[in-house]
């Protein structure tokens, strides 16, 4: 099993958990902001990795520290959980409908981080978290994983809608990615013959 412990601390943030990429979708979520927590359920729950994750962050200043270090954790543990990664498909996009919106995420494991968001919304706040902090989280997962991601909105109109399928694209499309075949189990896919160096 490809599992990872979530440790991180920090004067502004105190993070632990487990994520599992070889599970079923399992988790238990709590970053203390609500909007957050589902988000990040759609994304255990869709990629099929159990996570478990919780976050006590300084609030009282504002939800940017905890966004941003969730994702930072979250990346740097799924990063662990894939080791050398031998054997992974290492591609992987998804383009997802939900209800007026449609969303698309393509991810390559590259060890080269790098994030081209598209994605655009008419309300500052879902929730108590604020909209701009979705770009935060994907950059910083992004870097943290070490992987190039590109999110784009095709279309759309709920904001909430807008939000919940590019995490569900991402989910599903990082299921592709993290994914060994029979064929490939003992390849790395990369003609340098490493992706843990740049």
């Amino acid at each position: 099993m490809r599992k990872a412990s979530i440790d991180r601390n920090t004067t502004e943030t105190s993070i632990g958990g487990v994520v599992n990429l070889d599970g079923v979708g399992n988790y238990f979520i709590k970053t203390s902001i609500p909007f957050l927590d589902h988000m990040l359920e759609q994304f255990s729950r869709h990629s099929m990795i159990d996570l478990e994750i919780t976050v006590n962050g300084d609030l009282q200043i504002d939800a940017h520290h905890t966004a941003e270090d969730s994702a930072l954790a979250i990346g740097q543990a799924i990063n662990k959980a894939l080791g050398n990664r031998i054997g992974i498909c290492r591609y992987g996009s998804a383009l997802l409908p939900m209800d007026e919106t449609l969303s698309r995420v393509v991810i390559d494991l590259s060890n080269r981080p790098y994030l081209i968001w598209k994605v655009c919304f008419s309300r500052d706040k879902l929730g108590t978290m604020d909209s701009e902090l979705f770009k935060e989280w994907f950059y910083s997962f992004a870097q943290a994983l070490g992987a190039t991601i590109h999110v784009e909105t095709l279309y759309g109109e709920n904001n909430h809608h807008i939000a919940e399928s590019c995490f569900k694209a991402l989910a599903i499309a990082l299921h592709d990615a993290i994914t060994i075949y029979d064929r490939n189990v003992n390849i790395i896919p990369s003609t340098k013959g490493t992706l843990t160096e740049i």
